[in-house]
């Protein structure tokens, strides 16, 4: 396979939206991927942490990873997520993705397991093998609790289709370390929101985000800019939204991204059990940093959008 892949730019984890009933409503589904198109995101990923992927059946993966073909029409790369328990059913799952029309796929460690360094490689390795679709390997330790480290990253350097390396450790040292190494061989994306900025200015050609749901256009201005070395102008734009971004680092960040789409109209607040809406504290304090920052929303440089 070729290695060549077209990725950069954000691309949200879009959300997957439900009925009251928690079915899947594949026609908000579809509109909420729309419109974050519409305001000039550069590439989607479904199916993610943040789409609920391990509250899906394998049909409603699939229904979801067509709504969001049908809704890119080719405009932009679409992305599934694969997270399962083993190894064998992450490779048939990504082949029916890649069969329902998908661009590349999201590949997560193996789930509950939590695997030694050198069976953490050998999923990888095993997907590569048994899937013929382009591979995003995904690192989130505090998440997923397994660490795809550089030296595992490196040691998957012989599989073609293992093109790209979505890090969400935090520790942006992790892109130097893998370009040191191997040099370009990945495509190196950012996955935590709220050092977004540091990973661009590190080397990240894309970011896999969770808050341009409720703010795209503002995601992919900072994205820009700091492509373009722009970072004075991006700072202030960053700074803005750092306390929403902040939320991406949450345990419960799908609770939070959702409250916030709902607030800015973009989207239902509805999660699948046992994910339930926030209160409290935990409530008001997504409420006000929202309504903080649809007051004090900045304008925008031109980029291009």
């Amino acid at each position: 396979m070729n290695r060549a892949v077209n990725w950069s730019g954000v691309f949200p984890a879009v959300t997957t939206q439900f009925n009251d009933d928690f079915s899947i409503n594949l026609e908000e589904t579809h509109q909420v991927i729309s419109n974050v198109i519409r305001d000039g995101v550069s590439g989607l990923v479904v199916c993610g942490s943040v789409g609920e992927n391990t509250s899906l059946s394998a049909d409603e993966k699939i229904a979801v990873t067509e709504v969001a073909v049908d809704a890119a029409r080719g405009r932009v790369p679409v992305i599934c997520g694969v997270a399962e328990f083993t190894s064998v059913t992450a490779a048939k799952t990504a082949n029916l993705v890649r069969q329902a029309g998908v661009d590349g796929v999201m590949l997560m460690p193996a789930l509950v397991y939590g695997a030694k360094p050198h069976e953490t490689a050998e999923h990888f390795r095993y997907v590569a093998r048994h899937a013929d679709v382009p591979l995003m390997v995904y690192n989130n330790p505090p998440i997923y609790k397994n660490d795809v480290t550089p030296d595992i990253l490196i040691s998957l350097a012989d599989c073609d289709n293992v093109v790209c390396f979505k890090d969400s450790s935090g520790d942006t040292r992790r892109f130097i370390d893998v370009r040191n190494q191997v040099g370009d061989r990945f495509v190196l994306f950012a996955g935590l929101d709220d050092v977004v900025l540091e990973s661009l200015a590190v080397g990240a050609q894309g970011w896999v985000s969770g808050m341009s749901n409720v703010f795209p256009k503002e995601g992919e201005t900072i994205f820009r800019l700091c492509r373009a070395g722009r970072f004075a102008e991006a700072m202030p734009i960053y700074e803005w939204l750092m306390p929403i971004l902040h939320l991406d680092a949450r345990a419960d960040l799908v609770q939070c991204i959702k409250l916030c789409e709902a607030i800015a109209g973009r989207g239902r607040e509805l999660t699948r059990p046992p994910r339930l809406p926030l209160r409290g504290e935990d409530r008001a304090h997504v409420e006000a940093i929202m309504a903080k920052a649809l007051a004090s929303r900045p304008s925008l440089p031109d980029v291009g959008l």
